[in-house]
């Protein structure tokens, strides 16, 4: 059993009405407010902005750096808040030069559709463990749900658990691996899916009560920030197609977050691009960053900066 006291996001599935979403309907703000005034010339870099988080961390990251160094070639980041499914038809369309966060193998498929305009070229982040968590106390001797460690278990522990596991948004993909591994599994508790903001309120709520609950989580998170989470074992690793074309009845894969840029941001802005095949953002900054964004309250461009200005020599390395 993985223990833990520190995404994928998941990506969502395609959805047909998304796909007429335009970057032009969608509210944007610009990214950055370094030493550089924005103002010198370069490329307006159009930018998915994903919902959770890191997304929101990665782009104000991006803004800054391209601020302090104009000879990238770029004088802002517009970022557009939208789903992956909407982030890459954009994508495909042209609409959208930049998304960070990309959630591999999650986004995979979503990515192969727009690979003729668009190219992942880096890894954040890489083995970011996702899958089925308990709060320690539950399962610390005496606890309500002492004597789990596996996910072939919960069946066992039904009663305790009110017959529900809790998941986020029913349009990620990772929703609908979880309802393959519980049919895979044959585990009996009832798919509760309504919203990550939902399925989080619905663990403080447990928490404070010390009550037994089993939910989806994946890192980097700021939950693990807050709370003492035990995430439970696996009988079989996952292989690929396990979830399309086998049982379902295998583990979630670890993903890795990436960058992707059009190949026209990498006509119009070489150098801009260069950088970000080089930049890395570790697990463990990611979660410490969105702890002080999430828990503490803290604004994003302020942790952004700060990592900017911690970095500074890396930076310039990566810059040359």
């Amino acid at each position: 059993m993985q223990r833990t006291t520190l995404r994928p996001r998941a990506s969502a599935v395609a959805l047909t009405a998304l796909l007429t979403a335009t970057v032009a309907g969608c509210t944007s703000e610009e990214a950055g407010s370094g030493g550089g005034s924005g103002s010198g010339g370069g490329v307006t870099v159009q930018a998915a902005q994903f919902s959770w988080t890191a997304a929101g961390l990665t782009n104000g990251i991006l803004g800054e750096i391209a601020a302090d160094h104009p000879d990238l070639g770029v004088a802002s980041l517009a970022t557009t808040q939208l789903d992956p499914a909407a982030a890459w038809a954009g994508a495909q369309r042209g609409d959208i030069d930049l998304l960070t966060e990309v959630a591999l193998p999650n986004q995979q498929e979503l990515a192969d559709s727009a690979s003729d305009r668009v190219e992942i070229v880096s890894e954040t982040y890489g083995e970011a463990a996702q899958g089925w968590f308990v709060p320690a106390y539950a399962v610390e001797p005496g606890g309500p749900l002492e004597g789990l460690t596996s996910v072939t278990q919960l069946n066992d522990y039904a009663d305790e658990l009110g017959n529900k596991f809790y998941d986020a948004d029913p349009g990620y993909i990772t929703t609908e691996q979880n309802a393959a591994r519980l049919r895979g599994y044959g585990i009996t508790l009832e798919h509760v899916v309504s919203s990550e903001a939902a399925e989080l309120a619905q663990l403080e709520n447990s928490y404070s009560r010390e009550e037994p609950i089993v939910l989806y989580l994946y890192h980097p998170h700021a939950v693990f920030a807050q709370y003492d989470m035990v995430q439970l074992e696996e009988p079989t690793p996952y292989t690929e197609g396990c979830f399309t074309e086998g049982d379902g009845a295998c583990a979630m894969p670890s993903y890795s977050a990436n960058i992707a840029a059009s190949d026209e941001l990498a006509e119009q802005a070489p150098a801009f691009v260069d950088l970000l095949t080089d930049l890395r953002i570790s697990v463990e900054e990611m979660e410490e960053m969105q702890k002080r964004v999430d828990v503490d309250g803290e604004d994003v461009a302020t942790v952004a900066r700060d990592w900017v200005d911690d970095h500074a020599d890396q930076i310039d390395e990566w810059i040359g």
